[in-house]
């Protein structure tokens, strides 16, 4: 469920924040011109990066004036660095924060580093992505594109703004993600035009921050890809260099750090930084709640629907079960083909979401059965392994269309919920020691 938008006051403008999670830390996320906070969320690889902040901090998410929800802004006002840092400051006031980490990507980098410098008080980190203190211009002391080089990016980002080959340009290792690329497009189509989004980089071309470096400080994490076209990793390193007892984290690639395939390990890095609690172990062992789904009769409809319209409702299927997936906190492992496997830090939410998935999912057409279980799994870089995952996999397979079946265990740790069960009988599982009893939701 998206959070609720509101407005923060600065003069007679209006700048459209979101506040999500609960966590200790006040975390502000901004990324500059190109964000909406409304969008953020119709785009699941976002949507679950977001989720991931928001399950050790209390998230709070705003537009730039001139962008996504927020009132209009003169072209004249687009370098007007230090009023966009007061914006920062109408959204904490709103937000009721006192004190908070900044967490600034790509042009984000300049009211961050203004804020930071002018109330040193009120930022508790600083956390940096993908982003440059000055000019991306070729300048003395600190790294650049060509003049030649840039305007050649603003040509190619004005053709291809709010198409599907507005990818290419932001994360071209997705380039045959044909799904991926028309989220993109649709994506930034909601957060301006062509030439606004061309205008508002070139106004940074105005832009050095780089005097207030060693004037900042709160702890800095620098995280940067190595690939960057418009931003060289050079760019990143020198932030770094320049800010005292910053630590740099670089990274493969040239996308953004939100939404790309590697965003759980940014969130480890992010939550060890802030709490200093490691994120999600990479290795060994932990306890999980498996959640399995399987499309009724996937085979017949895809002989009946023919290829293409087939790759398209699956399409939708994998995009809807990210979707809720990561609004209810869990983490979409894999796509089966014709189902999901997902893990989540409680089975309350586990059958919440499927609940809430499978009427989604119905809306389209399609019927799905659900298996879950709780148990310790394999924990790696990007799957898991183990009994569990084997037992959760066996247990789809015994429910029907339209049914959650889950295992005795997962009846047992929710017990004094509001959820009730229907008896399924013990069951024996091929390679799986013992009997084990299942149940169906039948409530909740």
């Amino acid at each position: 469920m998206k959070p609720e938008t509101r407005y923060a006051r600065l003069g007679d403008d209006h700048i459209a924040y979101q506040v999500v999670g609960d966590g200790e830390i006040d975390l502000l996320l901004t990324l500059g011109s190109f964000g909406h906070v409304d969008a953020w969320w119709d785009f699941p690889p976002v949507a679950h990066f977001l989720n991931g902040l928001a399950s050790f901090s209390r998230v709070i998410l705003l537009d730039r004036r001139g962008f996504g929800a927020s009132d209009p802004l003169p072209d004249d006002r687009l370098g007007d660095w230090d009023a966009w840092a007061d914006e920062l400051v109408a959204v904490l006031d709103a937000a009721g924060s006192e004190r908070a980490a900044l967490f600034a990507e790509a042009q984000g980098i300049v009211p961050a580093l203004t804020f930071a410098v002018r109330e040193p008080g009120r930022v508790l980190a600083l956390i940096i992505g993908n982003a440059s203190a000055g000019s991306p211009l070729d300048q003395d002391g600190g790294p650049g594109v060509t003049p030649d080089a840039f305007e050649g990016v603003m040509e190619q980002l004005i053709e291809t703004w709010g198409t599907d080959r507005a990818g290419l340009m932001f994360n071209p290792d997705k380039a045959a993600d044909t799904h991926f690329m028309r989220q993109f497009a649709r994506y930034t189509r909601a957060i301006t035009g062509p030439r606004r989004a061309a205008d508002a980089i070139r106004a940074a071309t105005s832009w050095d921050g780089r005097p207030l470096l060693p004037l900042v400080k709160a702890p800095t994490l620098v995280i940067h890809r190595r690939e960057m076209p418009l931003v060289p990793i050079e760019a990143g390193r020198y932030i770094a260099e320049h800010i005292e007892g910053a630590r740099m984290l670089e990274l493969p690639g040239y996308g953004a750090l939100m939404g790309n395939d590697d965003a759980d390990e940014v969130l480890e890095e992010v939550r060890g930084f802030l709490t200093g609690v490691p994120g999600r172990p990479r290795g060994g062992r932990a306890l999980a709640t498996l959640a399995f789904t399987d499309i009724v009769g996937s085979t017949a409809r895809a002989a009946a629907l023919g290829d293409s319209r087939w790759a398209s409702l699956l399409a939708t299927h994998n995009q809807v079960s990210r979707q809720y997936i990561d609004q209810f906190g869990g983490r979409l492992l894999k796509d089966t083909g014709d189902g999901s496997l997902a893990t989540f830090d409680s089975p309350g939410r586990a059958i919440n979401c499927m609940r809430e998935l499978g009427a989604a999912l119905e809306r389209h057409g399609l019927d799905i059965r659900v298996g879950i279980h709780t148990g310790e799994v394999d924990v790696g870089e990007v799957d898991v392994g183990g009994l569990g995952v084997h037992i959760a996999s066996r247990i789809v397979e015994v429910a029907a269309a339209g049914e959650i079946v889950v295992s005795g265990t997962v009846r047992d740790l929710v017990t004094g919920s509001r959820f009730a069960f229907a008896d399924r009988g013990s069951h024996e599982f091929k390679g799986v020691p013992g009997e084990w009893r299942l149940f169906t939701v039948t409530q909740g």
